[in-house]
């Protein structure tokens, strides 16, 4: 086993007085994909959040590579290549394909611009049709290749993906999960993944986590969540 990447201990977050996640621990080791699964509500968007700073963690500690993040300011955190692609993708609707793009690229000073460019217009050809073209105008599943994409541009050595397959059509959903695989196999790039499809994330990830009502519930490898009957009937029989 690698050493872990990403290491939370004891992770608690609040909006107000309502505790949103409770004594959480988590390991993302290097060249790992870890998903994190749950209903809705469960704290997963607030786990994802919570790594990049915003909210703070109340109590515990977020390490990553050796670096203690749980105070660091958002641009910080990213400026040590942790990238986030957000759920509801959040791009910037009225700025074009490649201004987005150069967003993702700021974080490291546009050091190998021209380079990851062309790197992401190869992973998502329809990006480079669609370049000049406003982010805004774009199709679901186009938003969403290009919400990685930005994130991409940063050169991330964490890739953190918040909901990738919501509101996205099946064929869709099997050529992002199939980027995110890829990714990871050719690039090592180390993804963590939170992701209320639970049977695509399960079967993707090298180990999982189940978030309920903000404390981890259970973990191991995802083919053997996968094969579990309570996570069976909780997530993959039409049950929440």
């Amino acid at each position: 086993m690698s050493e872990p990447l990403l290491s939370l201990r004891g992770v608690e977050t609040y909006y107000g007085n309502i505790a949103a996640l409770r004594g959480v621990d988590i390991d993302v080791n290097k060249g790992e994909i870890v998903a994190l699964i749950g209903a809705n509500g469960a704290g997963k968007s607030t786990l994802m959040m919570t790594i990049c700073g915003e909210p703070r963690a109340r109590a515990g500690s977020i390490v990553f590579d050796g670096v203690d993040i749980t105070r660091m300011p958002m641009h910080g955190i990213a400026r040590l290549g942790v990238a986030q692609s957000p759920e509801g993708r959040r791009i910037f609707a009225r700025m074009s394909v490649r201004e987005n793009l150069q967003m993702g690229a700021a974080i490291n000073q546009f050091a190998h611009y021209d380079e990851d460019l062309e790197r992401v217009f190869t992973i998502f050809p329809r990006l480079k049709e669609r370049a000049d073209q406003r982010g805004g105008t774009l199709s679901g599943g186009e938003q969403q290749m290009l919400a990685i994409a930005r994130a991409l541009m940063s050169r991330p050595r964490l890739l953190m993906l918040d909901e990738p397959s919501l509101g996205l059509a099946p064929l869709v959903v099997k050529l992002i999960f199939d980027v995110i695989r890829d990714l990871n196999k050719s690039r090592g790039l180390t993804v963590f993944l939170v992701e209320q499809n639970a049977f695509h994330a399960l079967r993707l990830a090298d180990r999982a986590y189940v978030l309920i009502n903000g404390a981890v519930a259970m973990q191991g490898a995802g083919r053997e969540l996968l094969a579990r009957p309570e996570i069976r009937a909780a997530y993959l029989e039409g049950g929440h």
